[in-house]
């Protein structure tokens, strides 16, 4: 029999490394992304896991081509290790696991939490816990929810019981797709046997009331149920739920959900309406009519959003009538969400702002009017959504991608072989300009600066770009090799060389905060008259909203609206990193200010940013103390 105490696991990450080659092979490149260390890392993981398990029924194993993958060869031996390694030590290990557990320590306490506490449970210092707060602060503000502190008596929470309950299942819902192990950590007042359960009654519930519902939105309503019923449990009752959203025909269904919980308490009118509204936001808004307060709000948010991308950006999208009715639709039922505190999460969320930032600097520009008048809280999980209906109508009617590449082609195979090598190129990368010519002598003559190569069948003498040679009827890996000469960002180097300078960099090797930061920095630029007065505060009210880091150690802040005389970029590099929030820490930080007079061609900076995010290039360039260093380098990674 398998000794048990051996089965405990050195490192919090192998669980996460059990967890995410569990349901299917990943490559070692797509592990290291996942668990954020390098694929080296993820070999020796690989070996120590193995070591462990050795006796308990399972292995990892590599394959070339699919990557590693679970063999398990004992079920009965693995399932009790899994258990016993995932129980070993519910206790938070990571400053993640801490913020998330405090968080729910604090949304679920009868009475006061004292640090002191919770220091003395994990074995930690006050000073580690008390570190942790400003990210528990962070991450309950969205949901108005504040923490009322007292010397002597500690913390506890101060907000609505609909927000309580929001950010309680948002956490559960989190919690439970990234890692089996938060099951120990958060699944004892919310099992998740008690959700399954619940889950098969309500599809029931819904089919028989003709309601269609996905497997994610039965998730989250199965959630909700079990927050409810531990809610009610401690006499947390709900009071005073606003009515005017919710859809009278989905009143009944709700009885009837409730009426399937296990247990004794009776609900009142307003748990049946919070009830009703989180089946009206789970499922399609054609299942239901949609109020007539909600037809006019979403109508009003939409002309808002059209109407101010026109105004302050280049971009007209107003009669585009698929968008006007996606969004309308959209946003008829993200208002109910963010109104009533209808929690969701969107996976796609940091995807969607790190490679559609300029869809989501115009979204959140458009938005942020709306946030500030009426005090819904957004998180970023709903901007990440409403982002992709603007970025899908801003490519449909403006093209933002990179500006085509322009090539010449001379082919010396005679007219009908130069046709057919012309249908070739263009069949396989239509994004090039193509222009045929068809002598040398006219090659050396013509104006070659306007174009970014020549591709020919032999090597012409006397010109001046770079000049890609394949044959008259190419291999595929010559077709391969123009590709990548086709498809580089040309952008990179040009816009480095326009908006980056020495008197906008600056180097600091010594420790500082977010907000000192912004304030030296916007303070700097304001009074330099580069940019208008109100940029700094506009910053800071778009890092409140989402948060600017957009990854590999590199932020981003920038202000909601054009504030910047001329665009320009002013560079930070902090070598011993800075805190952004949510544990991360930023070590190179681009404060981006934006002109209206240029900003169409400014967007090229996001693909700049998003290269050396892609390329992890923030720490390298943070160790940069001199402008031109940071230069060199940064170029070396651009081309």
């Amino acid at each position: 029999m398998p000794n048990l105490l051996q089965s405990t696991l050195p490192h919090p990450r192998l669980i996460r490394l059990l967890d995410a080659v569990s349901n299917s092979p990943l490559i070692q490149e797509e592990l290291a992304q996942r668990l954020n260390v390098s694929t080296r890392t993820v070999r020796t993981d690989v070996a120590t896991l193995n070591n462990v398990m050795v006796n308990h029924g399972a292995h990892l194993i590599h394959q070339r081509g699919s990557g590693y993958q679970l063999k398990i060869y004992n079920q009965e031996a693995f399932e009790t290790f899994q258990l016993t390694a995932r129980d070993a030590d519910p206790a938070p290990r990571t400053s993640k696991e801490r913020i998330v557990q405090i968080q729910v320590l604090l949304l679920t306490a009868d009475d006061w939490v004292k640090l002191e506490d919770l220091a003395d449970t994990w074995n930690l210092s006050r000073a580690a816990v008390q570190g942790d707060m400003a990210d528990v602060r962070a991450q309950l503000s969205p949901f108005g929810i504040k923490i009322d502190s007292k010397p002597r008596l500690g913390m506890r929470i101060k907000g609505s019981e609909t927000a309580i309950r929001a950010r309680l299942s948002q956490i559960i819902y989190s919690e439970h797709k990234e890692s089996q192990r938060a099951r120990g950590l958060i699944g004892t007042p919310f099992p998740s046997n008690s959700q399954q359960v619940f889950a098969a009654r309500f599809r029931e519930i819904l089919v028989a009331n003709k309601l269609y519902i996905n497997d994610d939105g039965l998730h989250w309503l199965s959630i909700y149920a079990a927050v409810a019923l531990q809610r009610l449990a401690s006499g947390q009752a709900l009071e005073g739920f606003p009515k005017e959203d919710v859809v009278n025909e989905i009143l009944p269904v709700a009885q009837a959900v409730f009426d399937a919980l296990p247990t004794l308490i009776p609900a009142n009118e307003h748990e049946i309406a919070a009830l009703a509204i989180n089946i009206q936001a789970r499922i399609s808004a054609s299942q239901h009519a949609q109020t007539i307060l909600g037809q006019i709000e979403a109508e009003k948010l939409v002309n808002h959003i059209l109407d101010y991308v026109h105004r302050h950006y280049p971009y007209d999208i107003r009669q585009d009538m698929q968008l006007r009715r996606d969004l309308q639709t959209h946003i008829s039922k993200m208002i109910v969400r963010v109104k009533h505190h209808v929690a969701t999460v969107n996976p796609l969320a940091e995807h969607i702002k790190q490679h559609y930032p300029l869809a989501y600097d115009i979204t959140l520009a458009a938005i942020a009017d709306w946030i500030r008048e009426t005090g819904y809280c957004m998180t970023q999980h709903e901007i990440g959504y409403l982002v992709i209906h603007v970025g899908v109508g801003l490519e449909r009617n403006h093209y933002l991608g990179h500006s085509a590449p322009k090539a010449m082609l001379y082919c010396d195979a005679g007219n009908a072989i130069s046709r057919g090598l012309e249908a070739i190129i263009r069949r396989h990368y239509p994004q090039v300009e193509l222009e045929t010519v068809y002598s040398t002598e006219f090659l050396r003559t013509a104006q070659q600066p306007h174009v970014d190569m020549i591709i020919a069948t032999s090597n012409p003498e006397g010109v001046s770009v770079p000049v890609f040679v394949l044959d008259p009827f190419p291999t595929q890996h010559q077709l391969e090799e123009l590709g990548k000469l086709v498809l580089v960002d040309r952008t990179g180097p040009y816009m480095l060389e326009k908006y980056f300078s020495a008197e906008q960099f600056l180097y600091i090797d010594e420790p500082i905060d977010q907000s000192s930061l912004f304030d030296m920095v916007c303070e700097q630029l304001e009074t330099e008259g580069l940019v208008d007065v109100g940029f700094g505060d506009s910053l800071k009210e778009r890092e409140v909203i989402v948060s600017t880091m957009m990854g590999e150690h590199i932020a981003l802040p920038h202000s909601i609206e054009l504030f910047a005389k001329r665009s320009l970029v002013y560079t930070v590099a902090a070598p011993k990193g800075i805190d952004w929030g949510n544990g991360e820490k930023a070590y190179l930080v681009f404060f981006m200010a934006l002109s209206k007079n240029d900003y169409e061609e400014a967007m090229g900076l996001y693909d700049l940013f998003l290269t050396l995010v892609n390329n992890k290039a923030g720490k390298a360039l943070s160790q940069c103390s001199a402008f031109q260093n940071f230069k060199a380098l940064a170029h070396q990674e651009l081309v």
